[in-house]
């Protein structure tokens, strides 16, 4: 039987509470990275849980806090700042949804050689704390524009110490991430699902 998105948020909230999980034991000295996939349906649902895990004082554990990166909305922070948004109205306009999304990427510099360029890693870098556990949110909100894969590849380089969960609106077979239950993502393998 199927488990509801309650039962997995149970899941969730006793995986981010585990000793195992916050020293990343268990996972051969990688970096915990951890997707907790969900039916797109439940987005409104995930927020929500989101939101109270950030408030929810419970669930800190020794000194650890929750740090929720929402990746749609740095992306927006980004273009807003450098004026862009009127330039990519043009590009719809004129352009294909690839055409703008390989101009986004090369302005967050997705495929830099020196990832420690591109503009999400960058960003959390410098806003993340020693004993912090990453949640990515926003994945949904930013594609077409940039594939998850693409930022699970590079956070290692960003943040090693504690686990990262990408929340993920679609579904992750260990093998494969299928986003909004429509297209393959990628192939992702380093990633463990929280089920």
């Amino acid at each position: 039987m199927k488990k509801t998105i309650e039962d997995r948020f149970s899941v969730l909230d006793n995986t981010i509470k585990s000793d195992d999980f916050l020293a990343n034991r268990g996972l051969g000295n990688e970096v915990g990275y951890y997707i907790f996939d969900y039916d797109p349906k439940d987005e409104l649902l995930v927020r929500e849980h989101i939101h109270y895990l950030e408030n929810q004082n419970s669930l800190i554990v020794d000194g650890f806090k929750l740090q929720v990166f929402n990746l749609y909305e740095i992306m927006m922070e980004l273009l807003e700042s450098k004026n862009y948004l009127n330039i990519i109205s043009q590009w719809e306009k004129k352009h294909d949804i690839m055409f703008v999304a390989t101009r986004i990427n090369r302005l967050l510099k997705m495929e830099e050689f020196n990832d420690s360029e591109m503009y999400f890693t960058d960003y959390i870098r410098h806003r993340v704390g020693n004993n912090s556990v990453v949640i990515l949110t926003g994945i949904g909100e930013i594609y077409p524009l940039v594939r998850a894969h693409s930022i699970l590849n590079k956070m290692h380089l960003v943040y090693t110490k504690r686990p990262v969960i990408m929340m993920y609106p679609g579904e992750y077979d260990r093998l494969r991430l299928t986003i909004l239950n429509t297209n393959r993502d990628a192939n992702y393998y380093r990633a463990f699902r929280i089920d």
